[in-house]
């Protein structure tokens, strides 16, 4: 298309330099190489519209075929051939990892190994550890974002591979440290856990998460449009409306990733008080690196490189001097 480009552009300048040349002198009048010019125009142009849509079909073809290839990607957490039946009324939330190992695709070794722990319905569990040691991939497995290579995950004795996703989504709740808010209203974005819900609903979880007050002092109240990825809002703001979302759905599992670890103390605190609203009889599982965020948790399970090291509560693990002694510090 280039080369053509190049040549459409240097025709006119042929026509004019053959027009003034000695030897057409008189013979080319000016009606005649604006005909020239005129008809070389009216050639060109189709056949660089046609090349121009080429382009574009060769680029869309590219396109497509990125989509495609995504869509053709494995399904790796997909619903269970034959699904368990669960009344959500009934479920208590007792979860429980059965010899739990798990490698991500392409790793040389795994991110978790031999994993048995037993958190009982409305109980807390925290997860501490240095940085990689596996509490957000174990985590991630109550909420079944993956799947063990080896071992059992279960809620009240199911295992989670039998369960439809949306009755799990129904059971656990995540609040992550990456909080997103879709672009539309915070009534919209706090709806979007649950479609039905009234307004008088969506304010009960607001005032939970210690959120109401701050959105009913502005302008539009509810309707304010948060913005892309919740700009409107600052980071400890963000985490109060997504924990007033989980509120709404009203989990009876919730999984807390290092949901305080970006924020400043006062913010902090403010946020914790909505966790512990939020925790309240029901089974949380709670990862963080600041310790004064777990050391009030029912067990606290130390993992080191996909391993639990130790177990226990804040005040039988600071006596034996171990691991979370030295992470404490």
């Amino acid at each position: 298309m280039v080369s053509l480009s190049i040549i459409f552009a240097a025709i006119p300048a042929v026509i004019y330099l053959a027009a003034g040349l000695p030897v057409t002198v008189g013979t080319v009048t000016i009606g005649t190489l604006i005909a020239f010019t005129t008809l070389q125009n009216g050639l060109f142009r189709p056949v660089t519209g046609l090349l121009s849509t080429g382009v574009s079909v060769i680029s869309s073809l590219a396109l497509f075929a990125r989509i495609f290839e995504h869509l053709d990607l494995p399904v790796e957490v997909d619903e269970p051939a034959r699904p368990a039946s669960i009344d959500l009324a009934r479920v208590k939330g007792h979860v429980r990892f059965e010899n739990v190992s798990f490698t991500y695709p392409g790793a040389d070794r795994p991110a978790l190994a031999g994993i048995d722990l037993d958190v009982p319905a409305g109980s807390t569990l925290a997860l501490a550890g240095e940085t990689g040691s596996g509490k957000t991939t174990l985590g991630s497995l109550v909420a079944r974002l993956y799947d063990p290579s080896r071992g059992t995950v279960r809620i009240d004795g199911t295992d989670l591979r039998d369960v439809r996703l949306a009755d799990l989504a129904a059971i656990v709740g995540v609040v992550s440290q990456e909080t997103y808010l879709l672009h539309t209203t915070v009534r919209e974005n706090l709806r979007y856990a649950k479609p039905s819900a009234s307004d008088a609903e969506i304010e009960d979880a607001a005032r939970a998460a210690q959120i109401h007050d701050l959105i009913a002092s502005l302008p539009d109240g509810y309707d304010t449009v948060v913005g892309s990825r919740g700009h409107r809002f600052c980071g400890g703001e963000k985490q109060r409306i997504a924990i007033a979302r989980t509120l709404l759905r009203d989990p009876r599992g919730l999984v807390l990733d290092e949901a305080t670890s970006a924020l400043d103390t006062e913010t902090e605190q403010a946020v914790q008080q909505a966790f512990d609203t939020l925790a309240c009889g029901r089974t949380t599982i709670t990862i963080a690196h600041r310790l004064s965020t777990v050391c009030n948790a029912d067990q606290i399970a130390v993992l080191d490189h996909g391993r639990i090291v130790e177990a226990g509560d804040h005040t039988t693990l600071l006596a034996d001097q171990s691991r979370y002694t030295e992470l404490a510090a």
